[in-house]
C-alpha cells in the first residue's frame, strides 16, 4: 500500500539514495518519506551507516626472507554527509579497501626483520590507517580503526624460534644451577672448616684440662704422701683407670669390646707414652 501511494520508511542508521528520472536527487534520512514514482522518482538503493569490519589476510616477506601472513582488521563506515559519493563512486568497497591494505603491508613489512615485525605492529597498523584514511575519504568513507590482529610466520620458522628460545632459557637455567651448586659447595666447605676448627679447639681445651687436672693431682698427692715421686703417682693413676675400665666393660651386659691378649704390665709402657705426651703438652703450654 505504501509503494502504491509512493510512501516508504527508512530505518535507523540507514540512508536511501533517491533518484529522479535516473539522476541523483537527494539522500533520504531515517523516517517516513514520499517517493512519487509517477513523477519519475525512484529509490536507487540503501546505504548502511553502521561501522563495518573487514578482515584482510596478506602474505608477504620480511627483510630476513621469512614469509609471514599478516592479518589486519579494518573498521570503517560511510559518512552521512557524503552518502551520494559512497554510493556512486565505489562499486565494491571491500575489494577497494583490501587492495590498499595489500599495497601498504607489502611495502612496509619487507623493510623489517621478523623480530621487528612483531615489535612494530602498531607502526604497521598506523601506516595502513593513514593510507586508507587518505584514499577512502574521497569516496565518502571514514576509517574508524585499523588493527594488526595477528602475524603468522611459517610453521617451521615458529618451531625454530621456539627451539632457540628454549635453548637460551636452558642455558640460563644451567648457569643458575651451576652458580647455586657453587655457592652450596662453598658454604659446605666453610661449615666443615668451622666445624673442624671448633672441634680442634675443643680437643685442645680437653687435653689442657686433663693436663691441669693430673698436674694438680700429682702435686696434691706428693704433698700429702712424702717420699713419692711424680712417676709413682702417674703409674698409680693409670693402673687405677685401667682397672676401672675393665670393671665397666665387665659390668656391661651387651658389650661389643674386643679383647686382645695383654696384662697389667703393659700399663707401664702406656704410662710412659702418656707421661711423655703430657710433659710435652705442659712444656708447650
Amino acid at each position: 500500500m505504501g509503494n502504491l501511494f509512493g510512501c516508504m520508511k527508512v530505518d535507523q542508521s540507514t540512508v536511501v539514495i533517491k533518484e529522479k528520472f535516473g539522476k541523483f536527487d537527494e539522500v533520504l534520512e531515517p523516517g517516513l518519506h514520499c517517493v512519487p514514482w509517477c513523477l519519475g522518482s525512484q529509490v536507487a538503493g540503501h546505504l548502511s551507516l553502521r561501522v563495518q569490519q573487514l578482515d584482510v589476510r596478506c602474505e608477504t616477506k620480511t627483510k630476513d626472507n621469512v614469509f609471514v601472513n599478516v592479518v589486519a582488521s579494518i573498521q570503517y563506515r560511510a559518512l552521512a554527509e557524503k552518502a551520494n559519493e559512497a554510493f556512486y563512486k565505489l562499486s565494491n568497497t571491500r575489494s577497494q579497501i583490501q587492495a590498499y591494505v595489500f599495497d601498504v603491508i607489502r611495502a612496509f613489512v619487507p623493510k623489517l626483520n621478523l623480530d621487528d615485525t612483531f615489535e612494530q605492529k602498531n607502526e604497521i597498523a598506523k601506516a595502513v590507517e593513514d593510507e586508507l584514511e587518505k584514499a577512502m575519504s574521497t569516496y565518502g568513507y571514514e576509517i574508524v580503526q585499523t588493527l594488526i590482529v595477528d602475524i603468522e610466520p611459517d610453521e617451521h620458522v615458529k618451531r625454530a624460534m621456539n627451539e632457540i628460545n628454549a635453548a637460551a632459557r636452558m642455558r640460563v637455567a644451567a648457569n643458575e644451577k651451576a652458580e647455586a651448586e657453587k655457592i652450596l659447595q662453598i658454604k659446605r666447605a666453610e661449615g666443615e672448616a668451622e666445624a673442624k676448627y671448633l672441634s680442634g679447639l675443643g680437643i685442645a681445651r680437653q687435653r689442657q684440662a686433663i693436663v691441669d687436672g693430673l698436674r694438680d693431682s700429682v702435686l696434691g698427692f706428693s704433698v700429702n704422701v712424702p717420699g713419692t715421686t711424680a712417676k709413682d703417682v702417674m703409674d698409680m693413676v693409670l693402673v687405677t683407670q685401667y682397672f676401672d675400665t675393665m670393671k665397666e666393660i665387665g659390668a656391661a651386659s651387651k658389650s661389643s669390646a674386643v679383647f686382645i691378649p695383654h696384662g697389667p704390665g703393659a700399663v707401664r709402657d702406656v704410662a710412659t707414652q702418656i707421661r711423655d705426651g703430657l710433659l710435652q703438652a705442659s712444656s708447650q703450654h
